[in-house]
């Protein structure tokens, strides 16, 4: 018997001869069961236990962000060893039938945090040339349908380019943010959302005091509406993606 213990993202290979007829107990986190065809199994909860004969399971995963453990029992196995072990038993007495209680850590694979942080940028900076084009041309379509976009302090005029760099300076902040949590937070989609729903509200305010005529605001308040609508969908689905 020994315990597995699984950092978040980590992954334990389940190899035949190591964890023949194991039997198995999540006394922490989450434990996802990776079956034989690449398909993701069920994730079992705390206190849940899972046997291996007959189910087609080649992996243990944790989907999670916190640690995970999960205490194995196999028998029938005629050794052990453990893909990415941190802290291994001594080899003297090391026999899956002894009662001996060790320990194995697996953390996660080789680079595969920054990937997904990579990924995650990736994809949002993909949305943010998405949403920059969106707000351009529906500022174009606003100004064709007689907007002026003249701010009464100075008698300024926003220039279809200012709306473009604009955009994309606050979606890249929504991105920096997305990949933060990502990173630190055991729930980052959520957090996201209320995070950008909260900062999406705030950067209104600016177009409401500004004293520009009603059509003005109404376009101004539209475009941030528009960008938040491709920015936090996009981000808040890949954040689930890559922690669910």
């Amino acid at each position: 018997m020994w315990t597995l213990t699984l950092r978040g993202g980590a992954r334990a290979a389940v190899v035949p001869a190591e964890w023949y007829d194991a039997f198995g107990v999540v006394t922490r986190g989450r434990v996802q069961l990776e079956l034989r065809d690449g398909e993701p199994g069920p994730v079992l909860g705390r206190d849940a236990g899972f046997w291996l004969r007959g189910t087609g399971v080649r992996a243990l995963r944790n989907p999670g962000r916190r640690t995970a453990r999960v205490r194995v029992c196999a028998p029938g196995a005629v050794t052990r060893q453990s893909t990415h072990p941190v802290r291994q038993p001594p080899a003297e007495g090391d026999d899956v039938n002894s009662t001996k209680d060790t320990e194995v850590v697996a953390g996660p694979a080789s680079g595969q945090r920054s990937r997904t942080h990579r990924g995650l940028a990736g994809t949002g900076l993909i949305a943010t040339l998405a949403a920059m084009v969106a707000t351009t041309l529906a500022a174009a379509l606003a100004r064709a349908g007689g907007v002026d976009f003249e701010i009464p302090d100075g008698g300024e005029t926003i220039p279809l380019s200012g709306i473009a760099v604009v955009t994309g300076f606050f979606s890249v902040v929504g991105v920096v943010i997305a990949v933060v949590l990502l990173r630190c937070s055991a729930r980052p989609a959520d957090r996201f959302v209320w995070t950008a729903v909260a900062l999406s509200v705030l950067s209104l305010v600016p177009a409401l005091v500004s004293g520009a005529n009603a059509a003005t605001i109404a376009a101004l308040v539209g475009l941030h509406l528009v960008a938040a609508a491709v920015m936090i969908p996009v981000l808040a689905r890949n954040l689930r993606a890559r922690t669910d």
